[in-house]
């Protein structure tokens, strides 16, 4: 994933790109969750994409239900991913895993 597809520069070393439906009330507690969670992250960004206005990138990535939050590194290569709303704790543990 690259910042062209994304249209926001990747974090500088993770980025959680988060797929979400409009009626998705899990959606929206993700969103809460990783929103605040990269406010004392410099280093880690968070990228919320709609999935019903991406289609072509959901089927290309295999997105099946939402929310589906994808942990991507510096270089836009997967590294991990989280179907539903994720704990905190998985979600620095992924990104602990990230370099």
């Amino acid at each position: 994933l690259s910042e062209q597809v994304l249209g926001e520069p990747l974090g500088s070393r993770a980025t959680m790109v988060q797929f979400s439906s409009a009626f998705c009330t899990p959606c929206r507690a993700t969103h809460a969750l990783l929103s605040q969670m990269v406010q004392s992250m410099n280093d880690v960004k968070h990228i919320h994409v709609d999935a019903e206005s991406h289609l072509e990138l959901v089927r290309e990535l295999d997105i099946r239900s939402t929310p589906t939050t994808i942990f991507i590194n510096k270089d836009g290569i997967e590294v991990g991913r989280a179907a539903g709303t994720p704990k905190r704790e998985q979600v620095l543990e992924a990104l602990a895993a990230i370099r």
